[in-house]
């Protein structure tokens, strides 16, 4: 199995009521966890990488990673570019055998949108690569991607046809109210998605996948693992599972979940040095983090994507 583009896996999605998982990757554990995760599942899947990944493990490092992860698995796998936020960064990952980018000009005009956009989709579309684009902008943190509260805009379903239509984008991202980073939510307020823009926009765009960022979920027991050894994260809540799930069965055919492998990772290390204060062999406290994604992404795959047994 080579490397694939979305365009026929957003095709299955859609038809199928299932949204394909977009797990952002840093290190062989974690390509490790989430593919492995994948296969017991039988579940395609989506690798992204953020400009930060990029910077931190370098390029060539992650492709060679993801080829290994192909060839040991087997799997249907699209290696994606998280926020690419220029032209040069999206045309770079193209040229490195990226099958996917995505160009978020969300913080431009709504027209220096268009304009950007159609760039990447120009010369992507000639390299045989699919394009993520987006419209609204969703608050919070994470990596290079940071929007205050006040700055945050839900998309606007009357834009969403000629931003397509100019753009030539194969997949469009859009705000109805998840939100990058861990701290999306403090407990006792009531986290929601905006159904009625994704159903406006799914009326708008007919047979055409769109995209949720920022979808963790920011899993209780894993915020109050990493607390018990130590840590000092706020209490914070994200969007239910039940609600992704609901949104998976419509046009939403990819989301994306970065945050709650972060969490998986760092409770499972935290906890490892509690119990076992004398470890210094890196394998002793990365084998049980890696068990650690591969569990999390189990349960992301059945409860909240409905994609295992697709792949």
């Amino acid at each position: 199995m080579a490397l694939v583009t979305t365009k026929e896996m957003f095709k299955k999605a859609y038809d199928g009521g299932y949204a394909i998982g977009a797990f952002n990757v840093n290190n062989m554990e974690i390509i490790q966890g989430i593919t492995e995760a994948a296969m017991e599942e039988k579940a395609p899947l989506i690798l992204q990488v953020s400009s930060g990944a990029r910077k931190y493990a370098k390029h060539v490092y992650l492709m060679k990673l993801i080829e290994a992860a192909i060839a040991d698995t087997g799997l249907p796998i699209a290696v994606h570019l998280d926020h690419g936020d220029d032209f040069e960064i999206c045309k770079s990952c193209i040229d490195g055998g990226f099958t996917s980018v995505m160009i978020d000009g969300s913080k431009h005009s709504f027209e220096d949108n268009i304009k950007l956009t159609k760039q990447v989709v120009d010369y992507a579309h000639a390299k045989g690569v699919t394009v993520e684009g987006e419209l609204g902008k969703l608050a919070g943190i994470e990596d290079d991607v940071n929007v205050s509260a006040e700055d945050a805009q839900y998309t606007n379903p009357s834009e969403v046809e000629e931003f397509v239509e100019k753009t030539g984008v194969d997949s469009l991202a859009i705000a109805i109210g998840t939100s990058h980073g861990a701290f999306k939510f403090k407990p006792g307020q009531n986290p929601h998605l905006r159904f009625d823009i994704l159903e406006e926009i799914e009326k708008r765009l007919p047979n055409f996948p769109i995209v949720l960022h920022g979808a963790s979920s920011v899993i209780p027991e894993f915020v109050a693992k990493v607390n018990q050894y130590g840590g000092k994260m706020p209490d914070a809540i994200g969007i239910p599972e039940e609600m992704l799930r609901q949104a998976a069965k419509s046009s939403v055919c990819k989301i994306n979940i970065d945050s709650d492998l972060r969490l998986a990772m760092t409770a499972s290390v935290r906890e490892h040095f509690a119990v076992h204060p004398d470890h210094f062999d890196p394998r002793q406290y990365l084998t049980p983090a890696r068990a650690a994604i591969k569990e999390m992404v189990k349960r992301k795959l059945v409860n909240v994507l409905g994609c295992n047994g697709k792949a």
